[in-house]
């Protein structure tokens, strides 16, 4: 699969991801939730949380932190050391209500309408696995990861880091399956993907349905994937068939994807119009403002961060990830005091790749005190994680390392 440079938001423009689909007034059943239709609500778990909903509740419960039925996030001390992020251990961020289970009976008849081609048509899953095959290891990531460090406190879900994976997603090259209808037709400057939610009834599509533009450029490394992690794609990420854009946030991973477009102009739905927009605070989201699509460089400790738990003096061995974004890692630097001394850090692992994330590591010797521990990571164009946030009103793409430090008690 052919790899390309793309550039994060401090070397070709801002990177701007929206809050989700407006809520619709006065339509039972919905209301603000993330700017999307109210999510369903999660059973009250035992412990005074809440439970995994159904389609989710293969996910390793004691490892989730569940804020709704349709945002599930990953606790910062489950990640890991393994590179690879399990399947029962990756977030979950719906926009809409994920449709019925009973389309993951015959996964291989779910079919995807192409057009902005020479020959349009409809395929299925099982035509496709007829066309090509290729594996891409990625971080997939929230737009709205690390939201809740924002002060002036944005409407959403307030992840902290756990809204982020590195997986493994396998199927057809999406250049491939142009190619078998004759090539992009002339004049398309977007490949344009609709998810396959169920819409309600006696509304405008546009005000609600999940369709994403992204530049004609992002063929070249997409993929139309029907499996997670060596195992059939599931529900919850988008099952039978995903589109999956390596290095752009997860909002423009469309997952039950229906039609699959090379359009002249980017959708006129709202979620790509108005809602994923980098915007100032107090502001609306218009297109005059930019789309959220390219990752940034960011980075985050994993190990130890449980809060309450100290650690012993001596020997304390930091670890966590860092991704560069759209392009490869070169470094990533560790600080004990808050940033004013910084130290190298060594990866341990594989390399699986640009799209995906690396784990770190570096031991360092610390005598009883509190230590603010944080971590800054720099790719090979150069682009390091800045100090503080981009403000922007729907706190969508925070790699600030100050945000994502954590304080460390030693005893």
């Amino acid at each position: 699969m052919t790899t390309q440079h793309l550039v994060n938001p401090g070397r070709r423009r801002a990177l701007a991801v929206g809050g989700g689909l407006a809520a619709l007034a006065g339509l039972p059943g919905t209301a603000l939730a993330d700017g999307v239709r109210q999510d369903p609500p999660a059973k009250a778990a035992a412990g005074g949380g809440k439970a995994l909903p159904e389609y989710a509740a293969w996910k390793d419960a004691d490892a989730m932190i569940v804020h709704s039925a349709n945002t599930i996030e990953l606790r910062r001390g489950a990640f890991g050391h393994s590179t690879i992020t399990p399947s029962d251990r990756l977030y979950v961020r719906n926009n809409l209500n994920p449709p019925s289970a009973d389309i993951m009976k015959d996964p291989d008849a779910w079919a995807l309408e192409v057009s902005g081609v020479a020959r349009p048509g409809s395929l299925t899953v099982a035509d496709l696995k007829r066309l090509g095959l290729t594996a891409v290891t990625m971080v997939l990531q929230c737009s709205g990861n690390g939201r809740a460090w924002f002060p002036h406190k944005p409407s959403g879900t307030q992840w902290t880091v756990g809204a982020a994976g590195c997986v493994v997603f396998a199927g057809v090259p999406v250049k491939d399956v142009v190619a078998a209808l004759g090539g992009v037709a002339g004049g398309m400057k977007y490949m344009t993907s609709t998810g396959g939610e169920i819409l309600p009834d006696g509304v405008d599509p546009n005000t609600v349905k999940v369709e994403r533009s992204v530049p004609l450029e992002a063929m070249e490394d997409a993929i139309l994937a029907w499996e997670l992690n060596g195992a059939a794609l599931p529900l919850a990420h988008g099952g039978p068939l995903r589109l999956i854009v390596p290095g752009y946030m997860g909002v423009n991973n469309i997952k039950y994807i229906r039609h699959l477009a090379f359009t002249e102009a980017q959708s006129p739905a709202k979620i790509q119009q108005s809602s994923y927009r980098f915007y100032p605070v107090g502001e609306k989201g218009s297109d005059k403002y930019p789309s959220i699509w390219e990752m940034p460089v960011n980075s985050w400790l994993t190990s130890p961060c449980e809060p309450g738990k100290p650690q012993p003096a001596g020997r304390v061995l930091l670890s966590g990830v860092a991704l560069g974004g759209f392009h490869a890692l070169k470094g990533v630097e560790v600080s004990t005091d808050g940033g004013q001394t910084w130290k190298a850090a060594e990866w341990f692992g594989p390399d699986m790749g640009r799209y995906a994330w690396r784990n770190f590591a570096l031991a360092v010797d610390l005598k009883p005190g509190k230590y603010r521990i944080a971590t800054r990571a720099t790719n090979d164009q150069g682009d390091t994680q800045p100090r503080e946030r981009r403000e922007n009103n729907r706190g969508y793409n925070n790699n600030s390392w100050l945000d994502h430090s954590v304080e460390l008690e030693v005893v």
